[in-house]
C-alpha cells in the first residue's frame, strides 16, 4: 500500500471518530442515545466476517494450488478476523453495560460471537500443534472452509431466530439490517456510518497486507536457512 493511502486512511478514521463522537444523533430504535456505538461496533463485526471469508478463500486457494503463500494469507486473515471479533465483543459489551446493566448476559448475540471465538481459537491451536508445514497448511485450509460455514449461521441467523435483547433479535427493531430493508438512521448518521465502514475496511486491508508480507518474509527466511 502506497504511503499516501496510509496517510488518507489515518486521517479518514481520525475524522470519522471525531465526527462520530461530536455530531448530534437522532433516535434509533433499539439503540436510543447510545447509537454512536454503531460507528465502531458494526465495522468490527463486518470486518470479522470479511476476514473469515478471506481466510476460507485463501484456504481454498491453497488446496487447489498447494502454494504456501495462500496458507500464509489464510492464516493472516483468520488472525485479523479473530482480533476484530474480540473488538466487536468489547464494543458490544460496552453497549450492553449501558443498555442492560451488565457487560455480559449470555444473550444469543453474545453467545454466538463467543462460539465463533472458540471455533477460530481451535484453528490456531490446530496450527500450533502441527510441525510439518504442508500438513499444517492442508488441515488448516480444510478447517478454514468448515469454520466459515458456521459464520453466517452464528452472525446472521441464530441471533434473529431466537429471543434476544440485542436490536434485531426476536423480532425487535433492527436499525441496520432488517426485513423491511429500511435503515433507521438520519442521513447525516448514514454518511458517518458509511465512512466508518470504508475507513476501517481500508485499515483492515492495510493490516492484512503488512501481516501477510511479514509472514512471507519469515517463510522465505526459513527456506534460505534450511
Amino acid at each position: 500500500m502506497k504511503t499516501w493511502m496510509k496517510i488518507v486512511i489515518g486521517i479518514w478514521i481520525t475524522a470519522v471518530i471525531a465526527i462520530g463522537l461530536a455530531m448530534p444523533i437522532g433516535y434509533i430504535p433499539g439503540l436510543g442515545a447510545k447509537a454512536r456505538i454503531i460507528y465502531f461496533h458494526v465495522p468490527m463485526s463486518w470486518l470479522s466476517v470479511l476476514a473469515f471469508f478471506m481466510s476460507m478463500w485463501y484456504g481454498i486457494g491453497y488446496l487447489r494450488k498447494k502454494d504456501m503463500k495462500y496458507d500464509i494469507k489464510s492464516a493472516t486473515a483468520a488472525e485479523l478476523g479473530f482480533v476484530f471479533s474480540i473488538l466487536a465483543t468489547i464494543t458490544g459489551s460496552i453497549w450492553a453495560k449501558f443498555s442492560w446493566g451488565s457487560f455480559w448476559n449470555w444473550d444469543p448475540r453474545e453467545t454466538s460471537i463467543f462460539v465463533l471465538l472458540l471455533i477460530y481459537g481451535a484453528y490456531f491451536a490446530l496450527r500450533s500443534a502441527l510441525e510439518i508445514e504442508e500438513r499444517r497448511a492442508s488441515l488448516s485450509a480444510v478447517y478454514s472452509v468448515v469454520a466459515f460455514v458456521t459464520v453466517p449461521f452464528f452472525v446472521f441467523i441464530m441471533p434473529r431466530i431466537m429471543f434476544s435483547l440485542h436490536p434485531g433479535g426476536g423480532g425487535s427493531p433492527a436499525p441496520i439490517l432488517n426485513s423491511s430493508g429500511k435503515m433507521y438512521m438520519e442521513a447525516s448518521m448514514r454518511y458517518v456510518f458509511y465512512a466508518s465502514l470504508i475507513g476501517f475496511t481500508g485499515l483492515y486491508l492495510w493490516l492484512f497486507q503488512i501481516r501477510a508480507k511479514i509472514g512471507l518474509l519469515n517463510y522465505n527466511s526459513l527456506l534460505e536457512n534450511e
